[in-house]
């Protein structure tokens, strides 16, 4: 699911701590400013990506703490927090829009966090520069250590993946997945009780949620 608003306005800058994802740049300042408010809301900040220039567009994929699914009252909820940051900080000029979703059950491998929570699923990553001659890689996830995310490949080599250099990693989605997922990820409510239908399928998490949650982009004053 995907709640989108508009906002814009003035600049800040922070570094990132130990427990968010790896970012470099603006999306690194914004996941700072973020995070916190997040964190006391009862929500994990997962990713934060920043797209286009003109008019740019905030993604910011959270889950909940709690490890129930992340529903469309959460969305709402984390985005009017979120824009009401980025209004007062201010690190985009003129307008941009603001999209909030869950990770999916094939997620992004963000955050040291990540490779020792899913240790044991398949995984692909990818890397800025070439590391023993490749950039690519696809293994079983086997934790996190010394700044580097560790990976068992097809051959039975093991690679270790810095952190710093990492450019995407990602779940490759099996039926030991989707099963673990299940475990982990209990519905927060029944659709009775939410008055919501249940998601089709992870794909829907990534879906826009249509008109009741888009609001026009704002210029800066």
């Amino acid at each position: 699911m995907v709640f989108s608003l508009g906002g814009g306005r003035r600049a800040a800058f922070f570094a990132l701590d130990a427990d968010l994802p790896f970012l470099s740049g603006l999306d690194a300042r914004i996941a700072a400013m973020v995070a916190p408010a997040l964190a006391d809301m009862g929500f994990d900040l997962v990713r934060v990506a920043v797209l286009g220039r003109e008019s740019p567009t905030v993604q910011i994929m959270a889950d909940r703490m709690d490890g129930t699914l992340l529903v469309i009252e959460d969305c709402e909820q984390i985005s009017h927090a979120v824009g009401a940051i980025l209004d007062v900080e201010d690190p985009l000029p003129g307008a941009w829009t603001l999209e909030v979703s869950s990770p999916g059950i094939d997620r992004p491998l963000t955050r040291a966090k990540d490779w020792e929570r899913f240790a044991g699923h398949l995984a692909r990553a990818e890397m800025n520069m070439p590391l023993e001659g490749r950039k690519r890689f696809a293994g079983i996830v086997l934790g996190a250590r010394d700044g580097c995310g560790l990976m068992r490949l097809e051959d039975g080599s093991e690679v270790a993946l810095p952190f710093a250099e990492m450019r995407k990693a990602r779940l490759v989605l099996t039926d030991e997945l989707i099963e673990a997922s299940a475990r982990m990820m209990k519905p927060a409510a029944s659709p009775e009780e939410t008055g919501l239908e249940e998601d089709p399928s992870p794909a829907e998490d990534r879906k826009p949620a249509g008109k009741p949650g888009r609001k026009s982009a704002r210029k800066a004053n």
